[in-house]
């Protein structure tokens, strides 16, 4: 069974809790995951901005931020799968920004990548 939690005030133009449910879903799938827990968080630009910093040295605000939290070993329990933080006055496309997490939380980067994760992303947006 696949939880997700949509925290944080949702901006002007947010996809509702179930759209929010379905990227997360779709993305997932693709790469072969059904069931988890994770969260989408609605964060402003101060907040998003410490996080850049405390986590990849980087400082200022930037759009998304993923964070995985359970490998692919899971002892008990349901696998956490990580937290997608989305700056929504950094965002073009919040629906982007959602499966773009998501990918990253699944372990694609597009950074070492041939292009896969942005054309994955590509198509499940275009469903």
């Amino acid at each position: 069974m696949l939880e997700v939690e949509v925290l944080g005030d949702a901006p002007t133009g947010a996809p509702p809790a179930l759209e929010v449910e379905r990227l997360v879903g779709l993305a997932l799938a693709s790469a072969g995951l059904s069931d988890g827990h994770l969260a989408v968080e609605w964060v402003g630009e101060d907040r998003i901005a410490e996080l850049n910093r405390e986590h990849r040295g980087v400082e200022g605000p930037t759009d998304v931020l993923s964070f995985p939290v359970d490998g692919e070993d899971v002892a008990v329990g349901p696998r956490e799968l990580g937290d997608v933080v989305i700056c929504p006055p950094r965002t073009a496309d919040l629906r982007e920004a959602i499966v773009h997490g998501v990918l990253h939380l699944t372990g694609m980067d597009h950074e070492t990548d041939d292009g896969e994760m942005l054309a994955l992303q590509a198509e499940i947006l275009s469903w």
